[in-house]
């Protein structure tokens, strides 16, 4: 049964349109009043019931489509453990791909790093535009893999300003945080990924662009607990290892 994300919050015996994104989805599939299909609100909202509605399409108009929610059914594929990624910023359509593999594999959120190394700077209206782009990147995704929780792409940051605002979360709340830190890094004497994984809880997860994190970069992770992990003796492309390293930890 095909599958959409409704930011609406659902409610079983509710009729609402569906939002254009996934109005033109139902369109291009041909369903027609009668025919059904599955929704879900994606969890980022006070209110989300979680799980998953069946719904039944009402009307087919030019450009709306009009549907009854159906039953609930409280079904959740996340993953085990929740694995936060830090990923530098990779070029041309690599991130898109980075972050849809990311959702799949079942991530709970990702934040694009704004390294020295990423050839892609963001700024401004662009900077707002691609990270539009990737969050409809992570929904469709979990349109596909069957996730009913969206996990959020937050804004991108380089390093500093990243630790700047974890020390300031310290100080409002020193007893929150993200669990184990890991950092991938190609440093002498770097432990195993698998080895520095036996405790469970959440993981931030911070990998480089092309090129990795430059020496400073690696210094400042270090400085804001990180522990510096390999994923072995080959050389992963930029969105290829927290890939790896995702799947690692929640398969």
């Amino acid at each position: 049964m095909p599958r959409f994300h409704c930011p609406a919050l659902l409610a079983t015996g509710a009729e609402l349109d569906l939002p254009p994104g996934a109005a033109r989805h139902v369109q291009v599939l041909r369903l027609q009043p009668g025919d059904g299909i599955t929704l879900f609100h994606g969890g980022q909202a006070a209110g989300d019931p979680g799980g998953e509605f069946d719904a039944t399409v009402l009307r087919m108009g030019r450009s709306d489509v009009r549907v009854l929610v159906g039953a609930h059914h409280a079904v959740e594929r996340e993953a085990p453990r929740a694995v936060h990624l830090l990923a530098g910023i990779t070029a041309n359509e690599r991130m898109d791909w980075l972050v849809e593999k990311a959702t799949e594999l079942g991530v709970a959120s990702i934040t694009p790093l704004a390294a020295e190394r990423s050839v892609l700077k963001l700024k401004g209206d662009r900077a707002e535009k691609k990270i539009a782009h990737w969050q409809a990147v992570a929904v469709a995704a979990c349109e596909q893999c069957g996730r009913n929780r969206v996990p959020v792409v937050h804004d991108a940051i380089d390093l500093v300003g990243w630790a700047r605002a974890q020390t300031a979360l310290a100080a409002q709340a020193p007893t929150q945080g993200l669990g184990l830190r890991l950092l991938l890094s190609l440093r002498e004497g770097t432990a195993p990924l698998r080895t520095a994984t036996a405790a469970q809880g959440p993981v931030l997860f911070l990998s480089g662009p092309e090129g990795g994190l430059s020496s400073a970069e690696e210094d400042i992770a270090l400085q804001h607990g990180f522990a510096p992990v390999t994923l072995g003796p080959r050389v992963l492309r930029a969105e290829t290892a927290p890939l790896a390293a995702l799947a690692a930890l929640t398969l």
